[in-house]
């Protein structure tokens, strides 16, 4: 099947979010523009480390330009976004290997997810390497997405926020707990 790229340039909104309850929530990316949605599925470390990421790039671009960047320092609190996800969810991929760049031209971060590349000899989930041939209509499908600073800065707070928002972690071994409860390394594997 050839490679479908999702390509937004500014959409309209770019989020994290998820379904589900803490302890078993599945986590996507989805951005949104004039009627079109793509929803890519992830895990929760990569949602954190993409938002950090985005966040350490955003800081680089600014100090980089002498404070000249559009780029604020935090999120602008008119732009937050914490509505939910945009229905239908319907999963493009699941997300294997994940680009950011600052482009120091157009003033925008660019931020490609790609999917999950099956090794030939075994089709092993976590096997995945970065495929940067775009022009090969046989490799992994992508989203693409251009982010204005400010926009960048929303997605990474939201992310964080998203983040944060999971179960809340066991007060001996800092673990996250279940609403049952977990086996506590700390107290020898008795249920707290």
């Amino acid at each position: 099947m050839p490679r479908q790229v999702h390509f937004y340039d500014q959409p309209e909104r770019f989020v994290a979010g998820t379904v589900g309850q803490p302890g078993a929530r599945a986590f996507f990316l989805q951005a949104s523009a004039r009627g079109r949605i793509t929803s890519v599925l992830l895990e929760k470390a990569q949602v954190a480390a993409l938002a950090e990421r985005v966040e350490q790039v955003l800081d680089e671009a600014l100090r980089r330009s002498g404070g000249d960047a559009d780029i604020p320092q935090t999120a602008p609190a008119e732009l937050i976004d914490t509505a939910p996800l945009d229905l239908p969810l319907e999963q493009e991929f699941r997300v294997g290997t994940m680009a950011l760049a600052w482009d120091s031209v157009e003033e925008c971060l660019v931020v490609e997810a790609q999917a999950v590349v099956e090794s030939e000899e075994e089709a092993v989930e976590d096997e995945a390497d970065y495929y940067d041939d775009e022009d090969d209509e046989n490799g992994p499908d992508m989203l693409r997405v251009r982010l204005s600073g400010a926009m960048a800065r929303v997605f990474a707070k939201r992310a964080l926020d998203l983040v944060a928002a999971g179960r809340k972690p066991c007060p001996f071994c800092n673990l996250p707990l279940d609403p049952e409860g977990h086996l506590c390394p700390r107290a020898n594997g008795y249920r707290r």
